[in-house]
């Protein structure tokens, strides 16, 4: 049985204002040391990326829609400073493995919720860190001045380097960093899974010491990388014979995806270079982690990858 205070109501509503004044307090400090560990953004060249010295213009974005992401943007149409997100799996869970994850848009935008934090943490699950790239748009609204060869490229080259260059720091195996993209993120993936180099060691920039290479790849519905559209193009990306290892993911009423897809498998397959490639009779594009419009098989596509990646030994 309660006692009631001798000091009346007012001494009850003084301690319920305590309480929440703590439990606010402890809400805060947990979501600060979460924001510390989860989706902390990091520039990849924090003096400004190589074509874009100068500019200081705010890039566009649009906020996330799900609540749990309330405070990262859900959507770019304007990017000038490239950087990552951090997303660590808890201690618990950690394989030593790592992804860095490029999103689609078509060069437009970046699909960075639906394609970034979503899969960042259904990788962080199942004990895969993922760093989630913002990349620069080469085909931005009223015009770019970046391109897919040079400036996305270095890009994914850096953020390769900069995950290899702070593995310690990030517990990561070295020998199990990959590259994921979709759509045109599937094209990024693709030009660094064709076009990377082993670092610099005497840089001075301990970060281009690292080796851009990613261990394996990911294409979740690609499009053509740069040069591999038609027989006439220059080959600015050519599969070499020790290009990553790919896994490859698209469905077959993705008529203007599904074609890159097979051909980039193609090309693989020519130079030896192993390759696993999944295309689904129906899914459409686009569907990222979420359901299709009926059920379908496509949406197993998460765990024939991480099958996949077991085989192939990236996550033991």
């Amino acid at each position: 049985m309660s006692k009631r205070s001798r000091f009346g109501p007012p001494f009850r509503v003084l301690n319920f204002a305590v309480m929440s004044h703590r439990i606010a307090l402890a809400a805060w400090t947990a979501a600060a040391l979460l924001g510390a560990e989860r989706g902390e953004e990091i520039k990849l060249w924090p003096g400004g990326a190589p074509g874009s010295e100068g500019i200081t213009a705010p890039e566009d974005s649009k906020p996330s829609v799900a609540a749990k992401y309330a405070r990262l943007p859900g959507n770019f149409t304007v990017t000038h400073y490239p950087s990552i997100y951090v997303f660590l799996p808890p201690a618990g869970k950690a394989n030593g493995a790592a992804m860095v994850v490029a999103p689609g848009g078509g060069h437009r935008q970046l699909v960075i919720e639906k394609e970034g934090w979503e899969m960042a943490d259904w990788l962080n699950e199942r004990g895969i860190a993922a760093f989630v790239l913002k990349y620069r748009l080469a085909k931005a609204a009223g015009g770019s001045k970046y391109t897919l060869h040079e400036h996305v490229h270095a890009d994914a080259a850096r953020a390769m380097r900069l995950v290899r260059s702070r593995a310690v720091e990030w517990k990561l195996d070295t020998a199990r960093i990959g590259f994921m993209g979709f759509s045109a993120g599937g094209e990024v993936a693709g030009m660094i899974g064709t076009k990377y180099d082993a670092g610099n060691p005497p840089a001075a920039d301990p970060v281009e010491r690292a080796s851009s290479r990613p261990d394996f790849n990911v294409l979740v519905y690609p499009w053509y990388r740069p040069g591999a559209n038609k027989p006439e193009d220059p080959p600015l990306f050519p599969v070499k014979s020790d290009a990553s290892p790919t896994f490859m993911v698209c469905t077959d009423d993705d008529r203007s995806h599904v074609e890159p897809t097979v051909k980039f498998y193609m090309e693989l397959e020519a130079a030896k270079v192993p390759a696993e490639m999944h295309i689904y009779t129906y899914g459409g594009h686009g569907f990222g982690l979420r359901p299709t419009k009926k059920p379908a098989p496509v949406m197993k596509w998460p765990v024939q990858m991480m099958e996949w990646l077991t085989e192939r030994g990236f996550l033991n």
